[in-house]
């Protein structure tokens, strides 16, 4: 006999999204300083993308099989906190070899030049494979232990979280610098992610409490993926609708998320490409790369601050007007932020519109799954959410090659025989699909 579910508290609430709080902790830091690390070890504009793909490619194939074996699993200690505490552990272990790459690559003597960055590379994939591992089951923990009308809270709850994990994580190394003039390094910057994610997902599985529900059987309407693929897209129409309004948002929100810091540092600060660059060079350079680092921090603080301060406002609207309208207003408000970026380099106005922009992320982490949450079928949560992601990671692959290729081709010669690119072209593709995605919005009858 399954349990009853009952109403979570406003501190149930903020106790539940702690662990997701540690997760965002990790991610935010990876995306700020993968960039700088890996530039540092030779890569390229283009082959900063490839590597890039590890996020979108380990959605697509992790959450799914992650969500579907969530959905059939029964342990002692849970369906999903195996995989919460599975994924925080590994990934926290490639959080503290990631800074490292270049170090461990010199131990082999006669080593190529590119092993660190192969190093590299494949602590990347793994961190994006394990908090993959661990997202999907934790969004299906809401469908599993909340009634429906706290969906979209709930979901806010967690872009609350996101929102304030990113803020720490990106304003710490910015914070040290401004106050006690202490440059935190990259290295203990990741450290400090593993730290927080491992700890921040042990209190939640400690903490939260999963509602008995028997795991899904073995049939053959079940047994593969492309029947549970069949049956998502067969649970109405409109969950078509839902799924394009995220592939054009994350088009959007990646061409900003992968390309800011550089956008920063090369653009705002005019820092020119030094991957092929020698020592001198990299070393007369290296303040100014900190300086448009930092800054890049700071945006992302100010990005994520304000995803966090309206992230809860932004639930009670949606439950107030419909989730639908609060979203397209906040697409069209990151577009309009993208388009300021895209075409100035004043830091002052670039810092307020990511401030904006804050908006429109802190609406696409909780209104479309609020939306998608009242079509799923009870049983089926992390099968659901894990197909659900498909739309998120595919959209990110052709940011990580095409937009990366269409960048690392705008070359611009520099005196002495120095390069940089056009980063800012990503602010205004990313404009673009973030209207597509608003329209698309307009299209869907939500459900009551």
């Amino acid at each position: 006999m399954q349990q009853e579910m009952k109403k979570f508290t406003t501190i149930q609430l903020l106790n539940f999204c702690l662990g997701f709080f540690g997760l965002q902790f990790a991610w935010q830091m990876r995306i700020i300083l993968s960039g700088p690390v890996t530039e540092s070890l030779g890569a390229s504009p283009f082959l900063f993308g490839i590597i890039w793909l590890a996020g979108p490619v380990t959605g697509i194939v992790v959450q799914p099989i992650i969500g579907a074996l969530s959905d059939r699993t029964q342990t002692p200690i849970g369906r999903r906190v195996p995989y919460l505490i599975g994924g925080a552990l590994l990934a926290a272990i490639g959080l503290v070899i990631l800074p490292n790459s270049g170090n461990i690559a010199s131990v082999f003597e006669g080593a190529p030049v590119w092993l660190g960055l192969l190093i590299a590379a494949i602590m990347i994939w793994v961190i994006d494979a394990c908090v993959n591992a661990a997202q999907g089951p934790y969004r299906a923990l809401i469908p599993d232990n909340m009634p429906k009308e706290q969906h979209a809270v709930a979901n806010s709850f967690l872009s609350f979280a996101i929102g304030l994990g990113s803020v720490i994580a990106a304003g710490t190394a910015p914070f040290l610098k401004h106050v006690f003039n202490y440059q935190m390094s990259n290295a203990a910057q990741f450290y400090m992610a593993a730290i927080a994610f491992l700890l921040a997902m042990i209190w939640t599985c400690i903490t939260i409490k999963e509602r008995k529900i028997a795991p899904v059987e073995k049939t053959e309407k079940n047994a593969s993926f492309m029947e549970t693929l069949k049956e998502f897209f067969a649970m109405s129409g409109e969950v078509s609708k839902i799924c394009t309004v995220q592939f054009f948002a994350w088009i959007g929100l990646m061409s900003m998320m992968i390309f800011f810091t550089q956008y920063s540092v090369h653009t705002i600060y005019q820092v020119p490409d030094l991957a092929g660059a020698d020592s001198l060079i990299k070393t007369a350079y290296e303040n100014l790369n900190a300086e448009g680092t930092n800054f890049s921090s700071i945006c992302f603080a100010i990005f994520n601050l304000v995803c966090f301060i309206v992230a809860i406002p932004i639930g009670k609207l949606a439950d107030k007007f419909g989730n639908k309208y609060v979203h397209i207003v906040s697409l069209v408000s990151m577009a309009l932020a993208y388009f300021v970026m895209a075409f100035t380099t004043d830091k002052v106005l670039v810092a307020c519109a990511m401030g904006l922009a804050g908006i429109g992320w802190s609406s696409t982490l909780a209104l479309p799954f609020a939306m998608l949450s009242k079509y799923i079928k009870p049983g089926t949560e992390g099968s659901i959410m894990g197909v659900f992601n498909i739309f998120i990671a595919a959209p990110q692959v052709l940011v990580c090659t095409i937009l990366a290729k269409f960048i690392d081709m705008s070359k611009i010669t520099l005196e002495g025989g120095l390069s940089n690119n056009h980063w800012e072209y990503a602010f205004i593709v990313g404009a673009v699909m973030l209207l597509l995605s608003a329209f698309t919005t307009a299209l869907i009858k939500e459900k009551d």
